[in-house]
């Protein structure tokens, strides 16, 4: 069978390849160099089982730019085209969408079109024969990034809808669903023949739900966080009950990603006067998570330069589009944070204004705090001058300590505070103190004009120390602390 699959991204490379196992397909593309890479056995996206079968398996595949041929001698032809949402209208931008289905209609009115692009609920039957194309199917996606080919061959159901209206007939269903069938790795999977709108609300319903687990426990994350509780024992102990599973409960940053900001939105916007709390809460809920997440990374920044470390949101990929740690990167700014991003997918010097340090070694050099999603290797170099605090969630938050209150000198003119109240240190005092790791305890940052240094407490109530340096080296320090708060520490700080 001819197959042409209008999109070459995630959904559309993933359909692509599982069905070229057995079929001829075209992968229809607007960008000639991704054409070319396929072509060649090189997959432009990151997915592993992608990239594998392009480089190892016998498949009949094609990609083109010239999508008039490609639709013209297709027998089915599938879109997956990105479908962004409007935040103005309040939609889908379905123009991508739109646009293969008028080709279609004008070049192959008989083709089975099936469409994969996240849609409204209700969209498929409202435009039933707009564009010449009446033969029409949708069948949602269900697959993650980086993943998405090993979803297509391991597959937890397959769902394909039938507008009312349409041309399209049951054996058309059962024929595209034998082909996902056909192309997996799996037998006997789940396959429901719902019409097209009741399939449009099951993706929609999914990805909320989703989106609804990820805001539960990020908002236990943030209880357990604030409340000094072991958030990693909490969620083992409620996930522990059958009925909710120990799965998909790592909290993050906020849910991101291509799929499920839009789609919470979407299925927002179609409820419209229709009573509901949860869905509309999971929004709130996610916008209020990244505030708390930027309050923190700013708390424990101290005025320090914020570093980025990559703006992927997940292991093994290279899309940041609507990554999580781009909201908090924004909250970030209008905070007057500076922020610096280590993105080796990126070329550019700069990214949405931001600079982009290309050596990771500098970048560990200027960074104060160091925010990424999940503790990687390359962050390991760290671990001698830097504080790891890691949450359940990987969230790393490197501590940059520059110098430390261990030299003897320092401690016993701090002792004098006591005494004292107030305390002058020359300068070179601190220069000279040598590294050491003081647990969550010290942060000091140096920089060209002065030194800064705050002491922190392990209590969330604890009173903050603020030590300034003039730029004048021959100035003395003028510390002041309240010392009701800081005298069990110094203890610690400085054992005798």
């Amino acid at each position: 069978m001819n197959i042409t699959v209008a999109g070459v991204g995630y959904v559309g490379l993933a359909q692509a390849v599982l069905l070229a196992q057995h079929n001829t397909v075209t992968a229809v593309t607007t960008t000639p160099a991704k054409a070319e890479n396929i072509n060649r056995g090189v997959s432009p996206i990151a997915d592993a089982e992608i990239t594998d079968f392009l480089r190892t398996k016998p498949l009949a595949l094609t990609a083109t730019v010239d999508a008039g041929q490609a639709y013209r001698t297709a027998d089915v032809v599938i879109i997956a085209t990105p479908t962004d949402y409007d935040p103005e209208r309040q939609i889908f931008n379905t123009a991508t969408v739109e646009a293969v289905l008028s080709l279609v209609g004008r070049v192959n009115p008989g083709a089975l079109v099936v469409i994969k692009s996240t849609v409204p609920v209700g969209y498929t039957e409202r435009i039933v024969g707009r564009f010449g194309c009446r033969r029409l199917l949708f069948s949602p996606e269900f697959l993650r990034e980086g993943r998405a080919l090993y979803d297509n061959l391991h597959p937890s159901r397959i769902v394909v809808g039938r507008p009312h209206g349409g041309t399209a007939t049951e054996a058309d269903a059962r024929l595209f669903a034998a082909l996902l069938q056909q192309g997996a790795a799996e037998q006997d999977i789940p396959t429901l023949y719902p019409n097209a709108t009741e399939a449009e609300a099951i993706k929609l319903f999914a990805n909320t739900y989703l989106a609804v687990r990820v805001s539960y426990f990020n908002e236990l994350d943030t209880y357990c966080e604030l409340k000094g509780l072991d958030t990693r024992q909490v969620i083992d102990g409620v996930c522990l009950d059958p009925r909710i599973g120990a799965h998909y409960n790592n909290p993050s940053f906020g849910y991101g990603g291509y799929c499920l900001p839009k789609d919470t939105r979407q299925l927002v916007a179609n409820f419209g006067d229709i009573p509901n709390r949860i869905i509309s809460a999971a929004v709130t809920a996610n916008d209020e998570r990244k505030d708390h997440i930027a309050r923190q990374i700013l708390r424990k920044a101290a005025g320090g330069v914020v570093g980025v470390y990559r703006l992927t949101m997940k292991a093994d990929s290279d899309n940041f589009r609507e990554s999580s740690i781009r909201g908090v990167i924004e909250r970030l700014r209008r905070a007057g944070a500076s922020v610096v991003i280590y993105e080796p997918t990126l070329r550019a010097a700069s990214f949405d204004g931001l600079p982009v340090i290309a050596s990771l070694t500098e970048f560990k050099r200027m960074a104060a705090v160091i925010v990424a999603n999940r503790a990687e290797s390359a962050l390991a170099g760290c671990h001698k001058s830097c504080k790891d605090i890691v949450d359940c969630a990987g969230t790393l938050l490197l501590h940059r300590l520059s110098g430390a209150l261990c030299h003897t000198g320092a401690c016993q003119q701090i002792k004098r505070i006591t005494a004292e109240g107030r305390v002058s240190l020359q300068p070179q005092l601190l220069v000279n103190m040598r590294r050491k790791l003081l647990r969550h305890l010290v942060f000091a940052m140096y920089d060209k004009n002065a030194l800064r240094l705050r002491v922190k407490h392990a209590h969330p109530f604890s009173q903050l120390v603020h030590v300034r340096v003039a730029a004048d080296s021959r100035k003395v320090l003028d510390l002041r602390l309240h010392l009701d708060r800081l005298a069990k520490e110094l203890h610690f700080l400085c054992p005798v």
